[in-house]
């Protein structure tokens, strides 16, 4: 019952600091409201002579802390408010480890100790988010001064400014242990990458959480098998390092009193070498609290402990209540004291038992974690159990392993050796990642928010009953119902979008324009070649329509401009291009991109008005942009224009993100000859479009890819009425989902996956 309480005292606290940070004008009256209503009740119960509920009194002055906090935090950060979209200088401590932003910048957490317009630096004491160019010197506890444009953050985030940085400057380096962390780091980065892919990138990750030499197409196969948890230092890595600590005493004969000293000592050595940040000190934190009760046979008293830390960290700083790793450090912590024992004894009448224990704890972890995720992300994992308990045996050996490869630096040969020994469980977690993955229906895409929360709850709650096996046979009947209609509908759509896709789509198409969200990708086929222009936001959608229409090879990936709702979905065809043909570049993670393609195998061009080819039996040409332009350098309105015809395509003409200035000069270079079958729309269908181009164009049939209740109002009414206007029947995948189309004896077909509003 005490457990209980605590656990209500921490979900109240948790409550008053989400209301807090997100109305701040609120903080002062709660804090005044919540510390005289303790001090009324305490001082009732003396003149009563009553023995006072000490939990609400205790709720009273947590939310009255937690107000008081937040509301001192308010002049600073309105400091800040008045720097937004200016150019400002500002000297900073470095509070986090650093991590290569999809911008190209490295991104980490600071605190300012000055800041103000260039040259007008004034005292300052707040956090902020930092993105710079330079990699070096960038270290826990170093000082930079830094230039760049504000943006002021929003009220619940924890950084009160975000610095896009155009210079630093190392004003002063790390010292003392946080140097001696940042060499030992930087020496075991150097070793690990020495070693062969797959493993060498991730290996730092597993070891000291540093993900830089992770790559982008590694990094979204962990997110969608539900392991880049590994990469997070969190609460398994911390887990890892005290159960180890623990046994090893325990098997050289230390008692209980050692054991528990040495772990402790262990994990904050672990803790400063990987940078203390706030999140890995609140992982630590739980982490400790948790293994301990357990280690010690006090389960029972770790969920109070537990509440116990969340009310103290939320106290010292409230903005970790609008935090998703806060809470998902939370939610895991109290699966592993709650549920993985119920969870074991369940699965062992199922299974042996060491099989039993390595899958209660991921299990636990993801039933409990699934609808937090639910709640921010649009994408869910459905290979997440499977795979953790495929990679689970090999985590703890990369971390251990690779720790002590950072600790024997001193001694090289060793070194070199306990690095070698780390790669092999590192290379085995890579290639569960990249296989799990790949699999058909490995991530499902959702509309985040309550309702997916409430629907992974639910099969969460299911999957616990039947396993743990209450009393009530009607709960485990209707459990069950609930699980086996999941499993049919994930393994239908497993199928219908794996081996029997080909099967769902007419064999007629050659123009598909893919379901992939507010975003850009068409696949065009002739005569067994396919291309591809532009690759949408996400490389799980763009997987989905590449398997969907049974494409396994990209002889012509046409990247019109490197906006991400265009290039996003880019590591999805790595290894499977054979030629790229690309706008212009104009930043240095926009060649990164181009580089990876060309490592694996895609020969590179730049795409000028004039250049044309063959697809298959279709003959294309781009139109635009000119082989060195002036006006638009690069961008929307640079766009790469391609027309295609012939070979069963009918004649398409793809706009890119062109704008209406663009359009209008497009047109009277007289590139644009006689009229068109099919036109995907410019720039998702917004308003900025020169009406003369489409009325010149007069294709039946347009195209928009377009994300369905996306912000920015596309496609717009204006433009759906040009559209009208010219004879053109738009055709829209925010309602059709993936559009097919093809040619029959002259005529123009179209297939869609659901049928138009209109029916």
């Amino acid at each position: 019952m005490r457990d209980l309480r605590t656990s209500l005292l921490a979900v109240v606290l948790w409550a008053v600091a989400l209301l807090c940070i997100h109305v701040p004008a609120l903080a002062v009256p709660l804090a005044g409201a919540a510390g005289t209503g303790a001090a009324a009740a305490a001082l009732a119960g003396r003149l009563a002579r009553r023995r006072v509920n000490g939990l609400v009194v205790l709720m009273l002055l947590c939310s009255s802390a937690v107000g008081l906090v937040v509301a001192a935090a308010q002049p600073a950060r309105a400091t800040l408010a008045e720097s937004d979209g200016r150019a400002v200088e500002a000297v900073v401590d470095v509070s986090s480890s650093a991590s290569v932003g999809a911008d190209g910048r490295l991104w980490f957490d600071a605190r300012a100790v000055a800041l103000g317009p260039p040259g007008q630096l004034r005292q300052i004491s707040v956090p902020v988010r930092v993105g710079v160019a330079r990699t070096d010197g960038v270290e826990m506890g170093a000082r930079l001064r830094v230039t760049g444009q504000a943006k002021a953050a929003e009220p619940s985030e924890q950084a009160g400014l975000v610095v896009f940085g155009a210079d630093a400057e190392v004003v002063r380096r790390a010292s003392g242990i946080f140097a001696i962390a940042a060499t030992t780091r930087a020496d075991f980065i150097a070793r690990a990458t020495r070693l062969p892919e797959p493993g060498a990138g991730l290996l730092p990750g597993l070891a000291v959480g540093d993900t830089r030499a992770v790559s982008e197409e590694l990094n979204d196969a962990m997110l969608a098998s539900g392991l880049s948890h590994l990469t997070a230092v969190s609460g398994a890595n911390c887990m890892i390092i005290v159960a180890a600590v623990f046994w090893l005493v325990s098997l050289a004969g230390g008692g209980r009193t050692l054991r528990v000293v040495l772990s402790l000592l262990a994990l904050g050595a672990f803790v400063v070498l990987v940078t203390p940040e706030p999140s890995v000190v609140r992982a630590a934190v739980m982490a400790a609290l948790a293994m301990l009760s357990i280690l010690l046979g006090r389960p029972s008293a770790g969920l109070a402990m537990l509440s116990l830390a969340v009310c103290g960290l939320l106290i010292a700083d409230p903005w970790f209540a609008a935090s998703p790793g806060f809470a998902l450090s939370a939610a895991a912590t109290g699966a592993l004291l709650v549920l993985s024992r119920p969870l074991l004894r369940g699965l062992g009448r199922w299974m042996p038992a060491p099989l039993a224990l390595a899958l209660s704890v991921p299990l636990a972890a993801q039933v409990v974690c699934g609808p937090i995720i639910a709640l921010f992300s649009e994408q869910q994992s459905l290979v997440s159990v499977p795979a953790n308990l495929i990679a689970e045996p090999a985590a703890p050996l990369a971390t251990v392993i690779g720790l002590l490869a950072c600790l024997t630096a001193a001694v090289p040969p060793v070194a070199d050796l306990l690095a070698a020994a780390a790669w092999l469980p590192a290379a085995w977690i890579d290639v569960t990642a990249r296989i799990s993955a790949a699999l058909p229906g490995a991530t499902v895409a959702v509309v985040a928010g309550p309702f997916a929360a409430l629907v992974v709850g639910l099969l969460s709650a299911a999957i616990v009953i039947v396993l743990v096996r209450p009393a009530s046979r009607r709960l485990r009947t209707a459990s069950a119902a609930v699980i086996v209609v999941a499993l049919a509908i994930a393994g239908g759509r497993m199928l219908l979008i794996g081996p029997l896709a080909p099967l769902t789509t007419p064999s007629e198409w050659s123009i598909a324009g893919c379901d992939i969200g507010q975003g850009d990708a068409v696949l065009i086929r002739s005569a067994g070649r396919t291309a591809l222009i532009d690759t949408g936001p996400d490389p799980g959608a763009l997987h989905e329509c590449l398997a969907q229409t049974g494409t396994t090879r990209i002889d012509l990936l046409v990247l019109t401009h490197f906006d991400l709702d265009h290039v996003g979905g880019t590591p999805a065809v790595v290894g499977m291009v054979g030629t790229v043909l690309h706008g212009p570049v104009a930043e240095a993670d926009e060649r990164r991109m181009l580089a990876r393609l060309a490592s694996a195998g895609a020969a590179l061009r730049d795409a000028s008005a004039g250049m044309s080819g063959t697809l298959g039996d279709a003959q294309w040409r781009v139109l635009w942009p000119d082989a060195d332009p002036v006006v638009f350098p690069s961008g929307n309105d640079a766009s790469v224009v391609l027309e295609i015809s012939g070979g069963g395509v009918p004649r398409t003409l793809l706009l890119g993100d062109l704008g209406a200035g663009s359009q209008r000069l497009l047109l009277s270079s007289g590139r644009i000859r006689g009229a068109f079958d099919v036109v995907k729309v410019a720039h998702h269908g917004s308003r900025d479009q020169e009406p003369a181009l489409y009325a010149a164009l007069r294709a039946p049939a347009a195209l928009i890819s377009v994300g369905e209740g996306n912000d920015y109002g596309h496609p717009r009414a204006e433009t759906l009425a040009l559209l009208d206007a010219a004879g053109s029947q738009a055709l829209r995948t925010d309602q059709r989902g993936l559009v097919l189309l093809g040619q029959r004896d002259g005529e123009l077909l179209v297939w869609s996956t659901r049928a138009p509003p209109d029916g």
